[in-house]
């Protein structure tokens, strides 16, 4: 990893290096995503088995899974594995129901009445990776916020094995979930079905979910039709270190993260250049008793950095300029830092709270804003599934009081009938 000493104003330089990571022209992938999508919205199912067979290998007879084999994936699922399942799902719906808010009206003026409705979305669509990375932590993260807002219609679409068959481990976590309407379909075509609709496979209103390159791009193509949740990805983490924090974890946690794949970031940012010369020792000394270490070298290798800094207020600085998806505070006291962090995705305090705990565990849904964009959205929540109306209601009197306002407001801006329509109820015949 190297090693950089920076500021909170040259760090910029450093952290565009990382926000630039992903290809910087997509028009290939675009054109090819296009065309998929047009497909199968002209051929609809006919198309979905077309592309299953071209990119998973795969000639399916029907699309959507059956009773018997969510059964069946079950029965195959560690009893241990299931109980994990079982209390995560707990974990994250006690968490996201505490995100919950209420339709609420405000009566304290006389003859008004304003307030705002809370609406589930009535139907979304929940992408799951499925291929060489099947992640059943995705289906928890992205139905439990969906259920607890109240979504009634759920459909999940996550690609098939050569054998025809869904990862055993994601339908597991459906089963855990109570979902039963599941597709055995991935990639571009997956998001056009779901944004668009088949003979099988009912439109939708939102797609949330992560996937490749492909499903990212079919995402944002389709956006406008449905809404989506973010693109997100690759995967970051940035961990404020000091002087007290174990080097053994700080290049656990930052392996963690360099291990999804070459595109991830791990950054380290600290006051101690002992510990940054330590750390970047201890990274490669792990890393070669892990599995994944091709992947961990060329991570670290194009986008790991430890920037070394003059003290911890500069620390927190350079990680509010980063913005990560993911960031550790582990310093002597984290709490006297957490008011100074303005952007992030998650904040892990302390070193027995470790990347990993909000992946899977803990509650926090692990679906964050990558890239920078931590500095102007959020993680996934109950809030993305639900709507907001605005509702009024003025007596006569109340109106008539605030009509000349009102007249006065849109004739301003050459709106006559604006104008018109208040002006009306109070015009003598």
């Amino acid at each position: 990893m190297r090693i950089q000493q920076v500021n909170k104003t040259n760090c910029r330089q450093y952290i565009e290096e990382i926000y630039h990571r992903q290809a910087n022209s997509f028009a290939d992938i675009d054109r090819k995503v296009a065309e998929i999508i047009a497909q199968v919205q002209q051929d609809g199912d006919s198309a979905l088995f077309s592309y299953t067979e071209l990119f998973d290998g795969v000639k399916l007879s029907a699309l959507k899974v059956g009773k018997t084999e969510i059964e069946e994936a079950v029965a195959q699922t560690e009893p241990e594995f299931l109980a994990v399942l079982q209390k995560a799902y707990q974990n994250i719906k006690s968490f996201h129901e505490k995100q919950k808010q209420k339709t609420w009206l405000d009566c304290e003026q006389e003859g008004i009445i304003l307030g705002q409705k809370m609406t589930a979305i009535e139907r979304v669509g929940v992408y799951v990776p499925g291929g060489k990375a099947a992640y059943p932590s995705s289906v928890l993260m992205n139905v439990i916020p969906a259920q607890v807002a109240g979504v009634e219609s759920i459909a999940l679409v996550s690609p098939p094995n050569k054998e025809g068959k869904m990862n055993p481990h994601i339908l597991a976590a459906c089963f855990v979930c109570g979902i039963t309407e599941i597709y055995k379909i991935g990639g571009a075509q997956a998001i056009a079905a779901l944004a668009y609709g088949t003979k099988t496979i009912p439109a939708v209103y939102k797609i949330t979910g992560p996937g490749n390159i492909f499903v990212a791009r079919a995402k944002a193509k389709v956006f406008g039709k449905v809404a989506i949740d973010m693109i997100a990805g690759p995967s970051e983490i940035a961990i404020v270190a000091d002087d007290t924090a174990n080097p053994q974890y700080v290049a656990a946690d930052l392996l963690s993260q360099a291990e999804h794949d070459e595109l991830a970031s791990a950054v380290l940012i600290t006051n101690s250049m002992r510990l940054a010369e330590t750390v970047a020792e201890e990274t490669h000394r792990q890393m070669q008793k892990l599995s994944r270490t091709d992947i961990m070298e060329k991570s670290l290798a194009n986008y790991g950095m430890i920037f070394v800094v003059e003290n911890l207020e500069e620390a927190v600085a350079v990680a509010n300029e980063f913005a990560s998806e993911h960031l550790e505070l582990m310093v002597a006291n984290p709490f006297a830092y957490l008011p100074k962090v303005r952007n992030a995705g998650a904040i892990f305090l302390g070193a027995h709270a470790p990347e990993p705990l909000g992946d899977y565990f803990a509650g926090p849904n692990h679906t964050l804003p990558t890239n920078g964009t931590a500095k102007f959205s959020s993680p996934l929540n109950v809030d993305d599934f639900m709507k907001k109306t605005s509702i009024l209601y003025y007596e006569r009197e109340a109106l008539e009081k605030v009509s000349e306002q009102i007249i006065a407001f849109a004739e301003k801006e050459g709106l006559t009938a604006h104008a018109n329509a208040i002006a009306v109820r109070f015009r003598k015949e």
